[in-house]
């Protein structure tokens, strides 16, 4: 192994040494209490220490790098306190997480470090958002993110990589390539002969480094940075490296060939380095040995620290108030200021959108179209010219890298909205938002600070594929808020409310609405109450709890059969007010739940459950529910009637009024 040293000082070769064998030190000390049962699980990165190392130093401190779980040396290299280090792994109370979560699976602001999720690639898109988010302020600053050449079979490093290249972002995508994806070797996951033969077909620069020699990864990593701060865009990095244990220890290496391993333990990076700075003088045996003592003295005092943690104590009050940012809604009535003008569904949504977007300068748009052509709909047409490029921005084809990347802004304290074209589309980014988006505040504390619109529904002929119901996926993760209005003013008011909470919001906005109903939209800016029902009609006959456009088609149907009922308009389904529905259900004794969804599975469900436990004793008649088949959403206009349940809503409330 060639070690060229360049122009680099002696102190700098010395601390790339200190940092190459800290995490060395650390993993023996771990693997020693793994045996003893200390420590449950162990994921390895002996043999590729050098590619943590090098690039984490070879960054500014104010820079962010997203890790894996080989990745060890980002976080010592960072000053991670290895007290509070070790706790996180051991799930107690002081560590990073609280104990929601184990190994790597966190951030630190304070650190300037994202951790990852199980799925690999999803943090690859988050890099975008804070490379984007650099970009917009004009900050001369890179994002280093990693991938395993495993990983990079997964659909998000398509799509993070591609964006990045669009968008010019300063991120560097470092691929660790072991030659194994757990124990499937690189034959077997792709069919190219090296990852840098990917960057040109990106339209990004590639190059390979020795994963194994600390030096040589520094020296790439710090070069290609320096030039990214001045001319932002993406690079490809490929390491090449080996990793010497199995990909946890239950795994072991009995799938690698013995030649391989032996081929491999002599490119060790920490001996190399060692006997190299020894060979060159730079390092003597006497600063050697205190170099291994010192490190060994701050790991038993970091495992000393976390031995004595306390465990985290359960309170069922924390645990719920930890999926979301705390947040008290301002209610921001609107200015009453003379007559309140007609707006159609679909402006107040455009109006409510561009009066966020004055309000918070740190707003930016994504989406496919919304640019200059102002989206399918139209919502957005006009902006560019008011917003400007830079905050109303067209995306790829791509629904889980722009919603990776919202998180990605959110990180760096801007707000984000992604328009998904259609409600459907949602299942391409459904990872991002269930498992980033919603769980990111309860795992480490970082907020999401991003709202999905989300164009949905039946009615228009449409198809299965952009038609779908699919609010009911949503209102059973936490973490997230589900607000569904009825009407143009609540349209508007609960869109604003959406961007003015710093916790994910999928707003779901009806297709059929939005150039159908009108109703009066003050001028002004105002807020809806995300979490609070409305009565849209009151009666003493019958409850019928709805959302959407079941609120209409219980008003028609109410009126049409002379029925008096309260019709509860939902309007937020997660979280949805059960004081309201409790109010209405106590007051009639008689319950209609309706929704367009589909019958098993949809949120009437879990709604008819709660009235069951709690207002058990003030019913006169079984709770009901009505919604579409149990079906996918068909084309023909006669299939599509049946399909929905207008008609067996008037059969259903004949039969509860007459019970």
């Amino acid at each position: 192994m060639i070690f060229d040293r360049k122009d680099y000082s002696n102190d700098l070769l010395l601390r790339l040494y200190r940092e190459l064998l800290k995490p060395r030190m650390i993993e023996e000390k771990m693997l020693i209490l793994l045996r003893q049962g200390k420590v449950t699980k162990w994921f390895s990165g002996i043999g590729q220490e050098a590619i943590s190392v090098g690039s984490t130093l070879a960054l500014n401190a104010d820079e962010y790098i997203l890790p894996l779980h080989r990745n060890l040396g980002v976080f010592t290299g960072r000053g991670v306190p290895l007290g509070r280090l070790f706790a996180q792994w051991q799930g107690k109370a002081t560590g990073y997480t609280k104990g929601r979560d184990r190994s790597f699976h966190f951030g630190t602001n304070e650190h300037h470090i994202v951790g990852m999720i199980s799925h690999l690639g999803p943090q690859l898109a988050v890099a975008d958002g804070i490379a984007l988010a650099d970009v917009l302020d004009k900050q001369p600053r890179v994002t280093l993110t990693y991938s395993g050449d495993g990983g990079a079979s997964e659909g998000d490093f398509h799509e993070a990589l591609n964006v990045a290249a669009v968008w010019q972002l300063p991120v560097i995508f470092l691929i660790e390539n072991n030659g194994y994806g757990l124990s499937t070797p690189s034959n077997e996951q792709f069919r190219f002969k090296s990852f840098v033969d990917k960057g040109p077909a990106y339209g990004m620069e590639a190059v390979q480094v020795d994963g194994n020699n600390v030096l040589e990864v520094y020296d790439k990593i710090a070069t290609l940075a320096a030039d990214l701060r001045q001319n932002p865009r993406p690079v490809l990095v490929e390491a090449l490296t080996f990793r010497m244990r199995g990909h946890e220890e239950a795994s072991g290496t009995k799938y690698v060939p013995a030649e391989l391993m032996q081929e491999w333990a002599t490119k060790d990076p920490v001996e190399n380095y060692e006997k190299w700075l020894l060979a060159e003088g730079i390092l003597s045996e006497t600063a050697k040995a205190q170099t291994r003592e010192s490190i060994k003295q701050e790991i038993e005092k970091g495992w000393q620290e976390a031995e004595a943690a306390p465990a985290p104590v359960a309170d069922t009050a924390t645990e719920l108030a930890d999926m979301y940012q705390p947040f008290v809604q301002p209610l921001t009535e609107p200015a009453a200021d003379g007559p309140v003008p007609e707006k159609r569904f679909i402006d107040a949504i455009s109006q409510g959108l561009r009066q966020s977007m004055e309000r918070y300068p740190e707003l930016v748009l994504m989406g496919q179209d919304i640019a200059e052509y102002g989206g399918v709909f139209k919502i957005t047409e006009g902006f560019v010219a008011e917003f400007g490029k830079g905050r109303v921005r067209n995306t790829p084809l791509c629904e889980s890298a722009i919603v990776g990347a919202g998180l990605g802004l959110s990180i760096r304290g801007k707000k984000s909205m992604v328009e998904m074209q259609f409600a459907d589309f949602v299942t391409c980014g459904f990872n991002q938002i269930v498992n980033n988006l919603a769980k990111s505040h309860y795992r480490w504390g970082q907020n999401a600070d991003v709202v999905v619109r989300m164009p949905t529904g039946a009615g228009t002929a449409a198809g299965p594929f952009h038609s779908q119901s699919t609010e009911a996926w949503f209102t059973h993760v936490p973490g997230l808020k589900v607000v569904y209005p009825s009407n143009p003013h609540d349209a508007k008011g609960l869109l604003c409310a959406a961007f003015e909470d710093p916790n994910p919001v999928l707003y779901f906005e009806h297709k059929l609405l939005y150039r159908s109903l009108s109703g009066p939209v003050p001028a002004a800016y105002y807020t809806t109450p995300i979490g609070q029902a409305a009565l849209a009609q009151e009666g003493n006959d019958l409850s019928i709890i709805t959302y959407g456009l079941g609120v209409h088609w219980a008003l028609a149907a109410c009126k049409e059969l002379d029925v008096q009922a309260d019709i509860i308009d939902l309007r937020t389904l997660l979280p949805w007010d059960t004081e309201a529905v409790g109010r209405s259900v106590r007051k009639t004794g008689r319950v209609l739940i309706l929704h367009e969804d589909t019958l098993a599975g949809g949120l009437g469900g879990e709604i008819a459950a709660w009235i069951a436990e709690h207002c058990f004793a003030s019913l006169d008649a079984p709770v009901r529910r009505v919604a579409a088949l149990d079906t996918a959403v068909p084309f023909a206009p006669q299939l599509e009637a049946d399909f929905l349940p207008q008609q067996r809503l008037r059969e259903q409330l004949r039969a509860l009024r007459d019970y």
